[in-house]
């Protein structure tokens, strides 16, 4: 029998400044070189935009440019793309993950907004986690600011076997950034992986990127920084279900309940 495995691609970007119609075409570009060999394509919050505010000129609704393309490129490649852009919804608006596959599209809404960068003054919150089947495997996605609170990604019951965050983090808090993405790891027992920008974006902050996939070990298989690139890895759910088997710490974890 052969082994189950998803080829996963993290898009590391130079994200051109509140430029939809650039950083589209350096996606579509980036995809169309290395389809073959990926099933999944990662891309960094707000991977259109940067980490603007300036959400009443940016957002799209879900019917938008942004969703378009992105639903265009899965289906002409076959493969499954996540990422964050900025959303209009009704009124309010978002920094709204994505997870698009040929036939099918699967939101979430940033549940923390960080305060910092006056996020909240700008966007709204959301109030549901995110957990898309996708060949073979349960995948949870969050967005940069989400990976500080462990509650809110509690693995449960071994839900999920990956955890993907999508992030613009900056290179001043990169020691968190790295830290913390092995935590998930350790904590939950399932593959994280973490895509960050490079650069430098339109409000002076500078990126290095750091983009890596971690092992349920905290083992990081694969990384990249101060670059642009793709960082490609074969995710095996055998291995993954072994080491719960063996090591089985989910079964004394405690319980959580979000009011």
């Amino acid at each position: 029998m052969q082994e189950l495995e998803l080829r996963v691609s993290l898009l590391q970007l130079d994200i051109v400044w509140e430029n939809v119609t650039e950083n589209l075409a350096q996606v579509e570009k980036k995809i169309a070189e290395n389809y073959q060999t990926t099933d999944l394509f990662i891309l960094p919050e707000m991977f259109t935009t940067g980490f603007s505010m300036n959400s009443r000129v940016l957002a799209e609704t879900n019917d938008g440019k942004t969703i378009r393309k992105i639903k265009e490129l899965a289906q002409q490649f076959d493969v499954a793309i996540c990422g964050s852009f900025i959303a209009e919804d009704n009124g309010d608006y978002y920094n709204r993950g994505f997870f698009i596959t040929p036939d099918s599209e699967n939101y979430y809404d940033k549940r923390h907004l960080f305060r910092m960068g006056d996020e909240a003054n700008h966007f709204s919150s959301g109030n549901k986690r995110l957990i898309v089947s996708y060949k073979g495997f349960n995948i949870s996605l969050i967005v940069c600011y989400d990976l500080r609170f462990p509650i809110w990604i509690r693995n449960v019951e071994n839900e999920y076997d990956i955890l993907i965050c999508v992030a613009n983090w900056p290179i001043v808090r990169s020691r968190a950034w790295n830290i913390l993405l092995e935590a998930r790891a350790i904590e939950n027992m399932a593959y994280v992986c973490g895509v960050n920008r490079v650069g430098i974006d339109g409000n002076g902050l500078e990126y290095i990127g750091d983009s890596k996939i971690i092992d349920p070990k905290g083992i990081i298989i694969a990384t990249s920084e101060n670059k642009t690139d793709v960082i490609s890895v074969n995710i095996s759910k055998e291995s993954l279900t072994k080491f719960r088997n063996k090591f089985p710490v989910w079964k004394d974890a405690d319980e959580f309940k979000l009011l």
